[in-house]
């Protein structure tokens, strides 16, 4: 079963448990939404097609999360004129996970649980390589310290240059 409804000015085809990213809506996180503009329902092959909306339709929504879309960068130039102009942008999002589409009359049985995620095993692992780097530079530190102590305890033989050694053996001969 699938719907097409309108959420925030934009038509989307959804069915129970799929996850979605609208416009930002004036919800708060974990708030229970419904959304009663649904265009059409396809109910198992029976298709109702609304005129404009199925009457007593519903798609039954949680919100998520509220996040930023990707960065995208608007670049104008004119050539030979000296004129550029660079802008960014980045869209204001909600992530929903749709509970279920309801037809007239019907209500919701049994709700999708949202289950938060531990971060991936690669941000994981980015998290202890910086780690790392942090404590390197101060391994660096005690090692130098170590050599310094060294050196003013038993101070290195100095050697010739190879060029004065040959010339000592030279005179020598």
């Amino acid at each position: 079963m699938y719907a097409i409804v309108e959420i925030a000015g934009q038509q989307f085809k959804v069915s129970r448990g799929n996850k979605l990213y609208v416009n930002r809506l004036d919800a708060n996180e974990g708030a229970k939404l419904e959304f009663n503009n649904v265009l059409l329902i396809d109910n198992d092959g029976k298709i109702e097609i609304g005129t404009p909306s199925v009457d007593g339709a519903k798609v039954a929504a949680t919100v998520i999360s509220h996040l930023q879309g990707d960065k995208v960068i608007v670049f104008k130039k004119k050539r030979r004129k000296g004129y550029q102009k660079s802008n960014g942008h980045r869209q204001q999002l909600s992530q929903i996970l749709i509970q279920g589409v309801l037809a007239k009359g019907e209500t919701l049985k049994d709700e999708i649980k949202i289950e938060k995620k531990a971060a991936p095993k690669a941000v994981k692992i980015a998290e202890e390589v910086v780690e790392e780097t942090k404590k390197a530079p101060r391994a660096k530190k005690a090692a130098k310290a170590t050599e310094a102590e060294e050196e003013t305890k038993a101070p290195k033989a100095k050697k010739a240059p190879a060029k004065k050694a040959a010339k000592k053996k030279a005179e020598d001969e």
